[in-house]
């Protein structure tokens, strides 16, 4: 097998110019999933991908529509007998573009900048798709063969939710068969740092608006006894947490406590306060928030976190001095294990219709949750997993947390009756995934997909 991973790996040196060609290409193709289905781009984009999976030399490339949602790319090789077959994940649709004027070069237009590549979805996910397929290619070009049976399926709706995916997998449950689900569709702790992510948080949000007047009015005529609604909901979006900014216990059913172990593994992860600072934008006098008796990554992955995500009053510009009849915020409610993403709803909804003063008319309308997802690390998988990064990033693997939702663990590990779930991406902490500027580190993409060669490899010596 030694000799074997040697010709795939040579292979691949010799292309990253091509690769890094056809990701860019990708990332050219604007699918925004928040657009309606059908969608032409997003058909395009699947089209895209399907086409790359069988020119790469994978077989059955298809693209899969499904009713309600945008459309799936699938391809597979199913020729190693005797193997495990693995489940690669990805997606090709993006979040839209942000704010043109805040975008160094345009959001479709790939670029290279300092060693890293810039474009909306350039790292989130069209690197974890190009990955794959260019290990898939340096297997199969290099050598001939793939030393495992591989199934590719890349989705088209993951940055709305995956509204669709449970019910697709069911439908096609034989076909995404599998011992062991790769997905790739996270981040590394650093640069540089190869990291398994073995849990992630949920998320449970609620649109909420105040209301107090049926028309705005004058604020020196009527401003004292007349109730200010943007006043009103600022003062219950201020309860929701306490004075250090940690999520107030009402807020917070059911939250695990963390094991000593995990403490231990928390306090062993590298952590620089500075460089953690400089990647985030966060100003010289702003200090960290949260359980000060919590390392700041536990703070991310293993507590509960509450964000305004948006705030709706009157504009600054063309303002005048009025009360307002109304105001508006999204406001979500990142989970973790043990909370109930419906008990947390409940509790929101009840925390703004209990906390809002004065007797203002509040509606508080329900929006999307997802569950949290943790697995244990252990096994022959996994094993295979750390040695694998360890081979392409030429250091030692971390496990890491997640404070983001990814709505698709979960269902792919209960449709495939609980196959080992590897979550190997290629985010870094400046890489601006979902913001204006976003990046993806290309020498890490790099490391990445030599990692993905060696995994292939290794899962390959194990039995099928």
């Amino acid at each position: 097998m030694g000799a074997m991973v040697t010709r795939a790996l040579e292979h691949l040196e010799k292309h990253w110019d091509r690769y890094l060609a056809q990701l860019g290409a990708l990332v050219e193709i604007p699918g925004v999933s928040a657009n309606p289905p059908p969608d032409p781009i997003l058909r395009r984009s699947a089209e895209a991908v399907a086409e790359l999976l069988s020119a790469v030399g994978l077989e059955n490339a298809e693209v899969i529509d499904f009713p309600g949602g945008h459309p799936y790319a699938y391809a597979d090789w199913l020729h190693a007998e005797g193997a495990p077959t693995i489940l690669l994940y990805g997606h090709h649709d993006v979040q839209p573009p942000g704010r043109p004027e805040k975008w160094v070069s345009p959001a479709y237009e790939p670029t290279l900048r300092d060693g890293r590549l810039y474009g909306r979805g350039a790292v989130d996910d069209k690197a974890g798709v190009m990955m794959h397929a260019a290990a898939c290619e340096a297997w199969l070009s290099g050598t001939g063969r793939l030393p495992v049976n591989v199934r590719f399926i890349v989705e088209g709706e993951e940055e709305i939710g995956s509204n669709s995916l449970e019910a697709f997998l069911a439908e096609y449950r034989e076909q995404m068969s599998a011992d062991v689900i790769v997905l790739t569709d996270t981040a590394n702790l650093d640069a540089g740092i190869p990291s398994l992510t073995v849990s992630l948080r949920g998320i449970a949000g609620v649109l909420v608006e105040v209301r107090s007047l049926d028309h705005p009015i004058h604020s020196g005529m009527w401003g004292g006894p007349v109730p200010d609604p943007v006043q009103a909901l600022c003062k219950a979006i201020a309860d929701l947490t306490d004075e250090t900014g940690t999520l107030v216990p009402a807020l917070r059913p059911g939250v695990r406590p963390l094991s000593a172990e995990a403490r231990k593994s928390l306090a062993a992860l590298p952590f620089d306060e500075a460089r953690v600072r400089e990647q985030v934008g966060m100003e010289p006098g702003a200090s960290f928030t949260g359980d000060p008796k919590m390392p700041v990554w536990g703070r991310i992955w293993h507590q509960p976190a509450v964000t305004v995500v948006a705030l709706e009053a009157r504009p600054v510009e063309g303002s005048t001095n009025q009360i307002i009849e109304s105001a508006r915020a999204r406001v979500s409610i990142r989970t973790v294990p043990d909370m109930d993403p419906e008990q947390v709803l409940a509790a929101l909804t009840a925390h703004f219709e209990q906390r809002v003063p004065w007797g203002l008319d509040v509606q508080v309308t329900p929006e999307h949750t997802a569950n949290w997802w943790v697995t244990t690390p252990e096994g022959p998988v996994f094993d295979a997993a750390r040695r694998a990064l360890e081979a392409g990033y030429g250091r030692r693997a971390e496990h890491i947390g997640c404070g983001g939702s990814i709505p698709f663990v979960e269902p792919f590990a209960a449709v495939l009756g609980g196959a080992p779930a590897l979550l190997m991406g290629v985010e870094d902490p400046p890489c601006n995934a979902h913001g204006e500027n976003e990046s993806l580190l290309v020498e890490d993409w790099k490391s990445g997909t030599r990692a993905a060669v060696h995994l292939y490899a290794e899962l390959g010596r194990l039995p099928g």
